[in-house]
């Protein structure tokens, strides 16, 4: 049966952890991005997040994967959409602004929009996230919502309806936290990993140890199998975000290989995970 393409791939690359563990020892020269491209044909760019690149970021990203002809980015959205009350038409500008080369460039898989636990359904919800959408309507944009209260049928719907992906997520399941899916609506699939770090996960002095979890071969295998089902129909975004000493690396490449995709790993991480990887 033929299917549409997976990619799979770590959210971000710039650790200090990752030095000596995913990345060779190196010069000062040695470009982080360009190396994991040639591993993988996805990164999720979480420093968005965090402040707005310019767009001479985005040029720059799009030139250091070249060589990989397969490879297309998704990245976080500003937390100012997300996490804040409001944000000013200027910050929506500067944002169109640093997607644009990735746009350009098709290179751009997704745009991720991530809200937290405390983000419930209810109609004041939705009139916001439809103002989001209607920001980034020249976008593929896929949602992140944590809270039980979105994972309905009619939500499902309302997503479809608005060309927007679900992101299915795997993560500590507490108390109406939205549970591991295979849902795909909109243009494309997406799923994040964050691993099940139950004790640390609210750790967030130390945010780190949240992600410090390596899942097992018996725990993602239900994940290819709701993988290869959304594949059927979608272009497919799988991220691991257990970015602790690279064990999202570690992750990606057994998830690839499950999947039937060449799972070589950076050999270094064959120090650090004797036994898991070749």
């Amino acid at each position: 049966m033929e299917t549409h393409p997976v990619r799979v791939g770590p959210a971000g690359w710039s650790y200090t952890d990752w030095e000596g563990t995913v990345y060779p020892k190196h010069g000062s020269k040695f470009d982080h991005l360009a190396y994991l491209s040639s591993f993988f044909d996805t990164i999720e760019i979480n420093s968005p997040f965090y402040r707005i690149p310019p767009p001479t970021h985005a040029k720059s990203w799009v030139r250091r994967v070249a060589a990989n002809r397969e490879f297309k980015f998704t990245t976080k959205i500003y937390k100012g959409f997300t996490h804040e009350e409001s944000y000013t038409k200027e910050e929506v500008r500067e944002f169109r602004n640093y997607l644009d080369p990735l746009m350009d460039a098709k290179r751009l898989g997704a745009i991720l929009m991530q809200f937290p636990w405390s983000f419930k359904n209810s109609e004041e919800s939705q009139e916001k996230l439809l103002a989001l959408f209607k920001a980034f309507d020249d976008y593929p944009k896929a949602l992140e919502v944590r809270h039980a209260s979105f994972q309905t049928e009619e939500f499902t719907k309302f997503l479809d309806e608005q060309n927007v992906a679900w992101v299915n997520v795997d993560q500590p399941l507490f108390h109406d936290s939205v549970k591991p899916s295979d849902i795909a609506t909109g243009p494309l699939a997406y799923v994040r990993l964050h691993g099940r770090n139950y004790e640390k996960w609210f750790a967030h002095a130390e945010s780190w140890e949240r992600y410090n979890y390596l899942y097992s071969q018996d725990e993602l295998e239900p994940w290819v199998a709701r993988i290869e089902a959304m594949a059927r129909n979608h272009d497919t975004y799988v991220i691991t975000n257990n970015h602790f000493r690279g064990q999202a690396i570690v992750n990606a490449g057994e998830l690839k290989e499950s999947l039937g995709q060449p799972g070589k790993m950076p050999p270094q991480l064959k120090e650090v995970y004797a036994g898991r990887v070749k």
